[in-house]
């Protein structure tokens, strides 16, 4: 047989240990503050049935699905009728699904286990997810999203809380960011002042590509889907609409003033604002019009960050769902929450070289190996320090010294202990600080000491 050229499908992303330590040090962070909050951690299963899955994300989001074949002679079942409709031969031969995201999958699963519940359900959620979109910088068909909600509650404390949690996790990650916020009753009511109200979806998928395509593109679609041009005018003080938040909020009331779900939405808006000035947010926050998320569940408070340093599109999103549940059987089930893209924010942190040096090592200490009696001492030496939570290991062959120091230098591992035949015979090691360079000679009871100052 032929030796095959091994390769991966485009999108998705094989992870080395380098990766790997940095990714890990994402999650962790973000993970440390969902706890800190009081989340608790769910998993659901990579596959879901394509009934969970489908008409959940609207039109755009039922073709980046991928459906899974059944197993067996699939085709068999299929007519030459069902050939011409991509959705009735999907639903033939196809009835599993990779998940698109982790909110609907969440929805399910609550639905399913709603009496072993305790309501408000406060749970996070880190899995990778998959879509059948255009790979390209930033965009990914595999990636992975940390996702925290909140359901079986109105308040809109829990919206103040995701916020809150958002500024903290990009505060310990080091990151400048915007936190952008608007409320989908807003958007309806626009839709509704406009002479609209039931191209709500068109508009929203529309303005969601603002920072993608710009104004005129979006009004040249918003054209196509059937809006008029008196319409698309009274929609561009909006779309243009500058100011401070508070600025924002005074003339989107008056525009929306005969809009009653407008209304209620800016009352929404207003109580989120105040209730935030009570968080000691330390990320800037801004109300933009502009913000839509084309997902068509939400119905309230929407989310978007992005990082002020970096061109990248949003590295955290979500919003507020009235009745996702009730799809399932469950309905008037509110819930809330936000999901980090892990993977752009891991190219946001590179990019601005903001990984501590201390996480891009599982290893603080390499012992050096001289032969076989200054390894059995340094053996003995990295049990210690493995014994008080101090990672250590010893280079397994006797060879030379200038490779033994390449390998530490390569993985990153910030100090290399230098055992000899002097340092046995004395009870005694020498340190170097790979770092630094500087050196040190200590004796052996007082290695962990060393260390764990």
């Amino acid at each position: 047989m032929a030796a095959q050229n091994p390769s991966i499908p485009r999108g998705m992303r094989d992870f080395g240990a380098k990766e790997m330590m940095l990714r890990n040090y994402i999650f962790d962070t973000i993970r440390s503050v969902f706890q800190l909050f009081g989340y608790q951690p769910l998993e659901t299963p990579t596959m879901e049935n394509l009934t969970t899955l489908m008409g959940k994300y609207g039109e755009e989001g039922d073709k980046l699905l991928f459906k899974v074949l059944n197993s067996g002679n699939y085709i068999e079942k299929a007519s030459e009728e069902s050939y011409q409709d991509y959705k009735k031969l999907t639903a033939i031969i196809a009835e599993k699904g990779l998940r698109y995201d982790l909110t609907v999958p969440f929805a399910r699963y609550v639905v399913m286990h709603r009496n072993e519940l305790c309501f408000p359900f406060k749970r996070y959620q880190i899995q990778p997810v998959w879509r059948a979109d255009k790979p390209q910088k930033g965009r990914y068909r595999e990636f992975y999203q940390c996702d925290v909600d909140v359901i079986g509650s109105k308040s809109l404390l829990n919206e103040a809380e995701l916020v809150k949690v958002s500024d903290t996790v990009f505060s310990k990650l080091g990151l400048n960011v915007v936190i952008k916020i608007n409320n989908r009753k807003i958007l309806a009511g626009i839709a509704e002042t406009i002479g609209n109200p039931d191209k709500l979806t068109d508009i929203t998928v529309a303005i969601d590509k603002i920072d993608k395509i710009g104004v005129e593109k979006v009004n040249i679609e918003l054209s196509e889907k059937g809006l008029s041009e008196k319409a698309i005018e009274e929609l561009q003080p909006i779309l243009k609409m500058n100011g401070n938040n508070a600025d924002k909020i005074h003339i989107i009331s008056k525009l929306l003033k005969n809009s009653e779900i407008g209304m209620k939405g800016i009352e929404e808006i207003q109580t989120l604002f105040d209730l935030l000035k009570k968080q000691q947010i330390k990320a800037e926050y801004e109300f933009d019009l502009t913000l839509a998320r084309g997902l068509s569940y939400y119905t309230g408070a929407i989310f978007e960050i992005k990082a002020k340093d970096a061109q990248m599109g949003s590295i955290c999103g979500g919003g507020r769902y009235d009745d996702l549940t009730g799809i399932f059987g469950m309905p008037d089930m509110s819930g809330v929450g936000i999901s980090f893209g892990a993977d752009r924010i891991y190219d946001v942190l590179m990019e601005l070289k903001l990984f501590p040096n201390e996480v891009q090592s599982s290893t603080k200490v390499l012992f050096v190996n001289f032969g076989e009696n200054e390894a059995n001492y340094c053996i003995e030496m990295a049990s210690v320090l493995r014994e008080n939570q101090i990672s250590a290991e010893v280079y397994p062959d006797a060879t030379k010294l200038k490779k033994q120091f390449s390998y530490a230098d390569t993985k990153k591992i910030p100090f290399v202990v230098i055992a000899g035949e002097e340092e046995l015979k004395n009870q005694t090691l020498k340190i170097k600080d790979m770092n630094s360079g500087s050196e040190a000679i200590i004796s052996a009871h007082e290695l962990v000491n060393f260390f764990k100052k």
